[in-house]
């Protein structure tokens, strides 16, 4: 029995069965034990106390009913700190995504947009004059347009025009001046017309139509160019909207069945294209001012560029299709949606995957940057309604400024996603010698046409079809015959593209007053297509053809004039200008900022150090003249002056250069003597890193360096970029913190195969001690690093002013220990800084010495 016992309890105390428990298990399960009776006991021996002291059961009731309390309060506690931290590190977030909610002004969401509150008081003061003016061009000008459009509309008249006394608010202004060129101003107004209009009108004595209220949202932008130096200042007035305006109607009379739920849309769809054809990009409302304006140059301007759009893939996106009753999550089918105004794009669907990969090339005309945007929104095919993935819209502005963007994007309105796009600003050129046309199908040159007018329109075919049948006409040419003029349209081609202009009534000189824009693949094989069509029947009334080639050997590229229509009447012309314009892609580079001209030749003969040095006289430094040291390896002392015939070599640059020498640790010299050391790159001069997108970094980062440790080999001999790194810096006013965003870097230097294992150091110089050093962790085996770590230094406002910020990107593993771990540093000055604004921007990065090479 004893033996069978032990049998039945070895397993539980062996070590080396791996099923059993070990000594260690089974001391842990000995102590969960204990600790439990104890527990027990703790919570046991107040019942225990009660009843022994005779005391009531209340007491017992009233300690648990304190102690859940107070657990409750503690966790309520514990929430608001969680909150109020959370709001703290991510407080531009909490803040935009609550105002966005509470559907504020756009001033309050943007620190560039101003309140328009005098502007919204002279609208309210003038809008009962306006709604006479109204009323008038109603009844003397649309009246009479509607009634010639249709037979039916003969009898067309308006009964009521009432145009409320609500006037439109204007919720916000945005001005662009520094961004543009000096001789035109733009304003962009985000407008809201909630009107009260009444407004009925009889079709036919027993049809009666109307609209009473209407809703109408969208922003409004304003050209004042060219700017004169004559009365009235203003050259012209260009309006437009950007995007197409939100609009909703409610309808009266025979019209309220537009109200209904399959209508509703599609007639206010139809409005909003009327809207579109008047004054939504690239149409244009223009008011000249003075003679010497030309309409057409006002209303038709050249496009600014050309975006092309590489949509490569998409990354962690959400699964919308499900199985099993929706117990089974699956997978999607995405597909993209890119638009930019009236111009919209759809990528092939992929099917089954949430990693999709696309690589599809897209190309948009841009006709405003800043202001046009790139709308880009994800979406799952399905079989009944697509479901909506998520969004993503990037101001082309922004595309223009880079020259070039390559970046994953996170979508918006979605719980996880990115969309990793490729985005090409190409300029507009008149060099043929930059024409470089392509076999990959993607576009080298753009077309533009600004279709004027026709002349001496045949009304039908058969003034100038030779086979026409005499006699009686047919019965469709009874029935169809309305009046002597025709109604036409004209249809441009290049290729495959085909686009139209509106049609003209009843006219045989129509005058159109429309531009086209195309893409341009072959110069020398393209030919631009040119037909006039008879409304109705779609008949042919006169047809051109414009070789391209034609367009690169005149001046400016460009064709204005008559041209005589091929196949229609004997003197049937139309007018067009022909422009065609060269793609360009340019690179933007980073400037280098040169010393001022004072730092040139002389150097104050007073410049000293903040901190106290060793001394070291000038006679040591002249000694030899064939030895050239660095300045900073000579650290001055604050009596120590420096003489004005010293070499240019040895002279420093600027007073920057003085204010970080001492603020560098590995500048600090010892007593030792001072040696002849070689000009290896490490000791040589650090060229300065510029931001790629503003003046905000100046040349402070313009320094010569001694580093007893030298950099490793692969640097020494790199004759590339070190990359650039993306860093967001703004002053929280409240909190009275320095708050510094480290985003992202890229195209870093590659310490091998797999990458770099990159962290980012940063100090808010003079501070260098450990306890002010800040950094980021450790992203490994990427060149591309994503850290998004926010950063927060206790200075004020005026003290930041003063702050130099010291940004190095290392690698946490050399291959030896006295090699150098940085591979990029960047000194940003913050003294010219808009530090409540904030910015947001890509630095170069250099070293020490080794500048780059493109």
């Amino acid at each position: 029995m004893s033996a069978a016992v032990s049998e039945v309890h070895e397993p539980f105390i062996s070590t080396e069965n791996p099923e059993g428990f070990s000594a260690k298990d089974v001391n842990q399960m000995i102590m969960e034990f204990v600790m439990f009776m104890i527990r027990a006991i703790v919570l046991c021996y107040p019942v225990y106390l009660t009843g022994s002291l005779g005391l009531s059961i209340s007491w017992i009731l009233l300690s648990m009913l304190m102690w859940t309390m107070w657990k409750n309060n503690r966790k309520w506690k514990d929430q608001r700190i969680d909150t109020a931290i959370d709001f703290l590190e991510n407080e531009k977030h909490v803040i935009s995504t609550e105002l966005k909610a509470m559907n504020m002004p756009a001033w309050i969401h943007f620190a560039d947009v101003e309140k328009a509150s005098w502007i919204n008081k002279i609208l309210q003061q003038a809008w009962p004059f306006f709604g006479m003016y109204m009323e008038k061009l109603l009844i003397e000008n649309i009246q009479p347009s509607v009634r010639t459009s249709s037979p039916h509309l003969k009898t067309f008249t308006f009964t009521k025009v009432h145009m409320g006394q609500k006037a439109p608010t204007i919720t916000g202004v945005r001005v662009y001046t520094h961004e543009l060129e000096t001789r035109e101003v733009i304003l962009d107004f985000n407008i809201l017309y909630d009107a009260d209009v009444d407004i009925d009108a009889d079709v036919k004595p027993a049809i009666k139509v109307g609209v009473k209220g209407l809703q109408l949202q969208g922003m409004l932008r304003v050209i004042l160019e060219p700017l004169i130096g004559q009365s009235p200042l203003v050259g012209g007035v260009t309006m437009f909207f950007i995007r197409r305006p939100a609009l909703q109607v409610n309808w009266t009379g025979m019209t309220n069945v537009l109200d209904g739920p399959g209508l509703s849309h599609m007639s206010e769809s139809a409005i909003v294209d009327i809207i579109a054809s008047l004054m939504v990009l690239p149409n244009r409302m223009c008011i000249p001012l003075i003679d010497q304006v030309k309409v057409d140059q006002m209303k038709f301007p050249l496009p600014r560029g050309v975006v092309r759009v590489h949509v490569l893939e998409a990354k962690n996106l959400v699964a919308k299709d499900a199985y099993m009753m929706g117990l089974v999550k699956g997978r999607s089918d995405p597909y993209t949606v890119l638009r930019v105004g009236n111009k919209q794009f759809k990528t092939k669907t992929i099917k089954q995957t949430l990693d999709p990969r696309w690589n599809e090339v897209y190309e948009f005309v841009i006709h405003e940057a800043p202001g046009q945007e790139l709308e880009v929104e994800l979406f799952d095919e399905d079989t009944d309604a697509d479901d909506f993935l998520g969004r993503y819209s990037l101001d082309c502005g922004d595309v223009k400024k880079e020259r070039e963007l390559d970046e994953w994007f996170t979508l918006e309105d979605t719980e996880t996603g990115e969309i990793h796009m490729k985005l090409q600003w190409f300029s507009l050129s008149t060099n043929p010698a930059l024409l470089k046309e392509t076999s990959d199908g993607l576009a080298c040159a753009m077309l533009a046409v600004y279709l004027d007018s026709a002349s001496n329109l045949p009304k039908d075919q058969r003034e100038f079809t030779h086979n026409e049948k005499h006699g009686k006409p047919h019965k469709e040419s009874r029935l169809t015959k309305r009046t002597n003029d025709p109604n036409s349209y004209v249809e441009f081609s290049v290729d495959q593209q085909s686009q139209k202009s509106k049609v003209v009534f009843a006219s045989k000189d129509p005058s159109y007053d429309e531009c086209f824009t195309f893409f341009v693949h072959s110069v020398n094989s393209q030919v631009l297509n040119v037909e006039v069509k008879e409304h109705e029947k779609k008949s042919s009334l006169g047809k051109l053809t414009l070789p391209l080639f034609r367009l690169l050997n005149l001046s400016d590229m460009t064709m204005d004039q008559r041209f005589q229509l091929e196949r229609s009447g004997a003197n049937s012309q139309i007018k067009l200008k022909a422009v065609l314009r060269i793609l360009t892609l340019e690179k933007q580079e980073p400037k280098v900022v040169t010393p001022p001209d004072q730092a040139k030749g002389k150097v104050s003969s007073s410049q000293t150090c903040p901190e106290p040095q060793t001394t070291v006289s000038a006679q040591t430094v002249q000694s030899n003249p064939k030895e050239k040291v660095p300045v900073s390896s000579v650290p001055l002392s604050r009596t120590q002056t420096v003489p004005v015939n010293m070499p240019s070599s040895v002279s420093p640059h600027n007073e920057l250069q003085a204010e970080y020498t001492p603020y560098r640790r590995s500048t600090v010299v010892s007593t030792e003597p001072l040696r002849s050391t070689p000009s290896t790159p490490s000791q040589m001069r650090r060229y300065d890193s510029h931001s790629l997108l503003s003046e905000n970094s100046i040349a402070s980062s313009r320094y010569d360096l001694t580093e007893n440790v030298s950099y490793p080999e692969a640097i020494l001999n790199h004759q590339g970029s070190f990359g650039q790194i993306q860093l967001t810096l703004r002053y929280a006013t409240l909190r009275k913190r320095l708050i510094v965003i480290v985003s992202s870097c890229r195209d870093l230097f590659s310490c091998s195969e797999n990458g770099s294992d990159t962290y980012v150091r940063m100090y808010l110089l003079p501070d260098q001690t450990w306890k002010h050093r800040k950094r980021t962790p450790v992203k490994k085996k990427t060149v591309n690093p994503v850290y998004n770590e926010t950063f927060e230094f206790a200075v004020s406002m005026d003290e930041a002013k003063t702050r130099k910020l010291d940004v190095a990107v290392k690698n946490n593993k050399m291959l030896h220990k006295r090699e150098r771990k940085e591979i990029g540093m960047v000194l940003i000055d913050m003294s010219e800084m808009d530090l409540i604004k904030g910015s947001t921007e890509w630095y170069e990065l250099t070293l020490p010495g080794l500048k780059k090479i493109n």
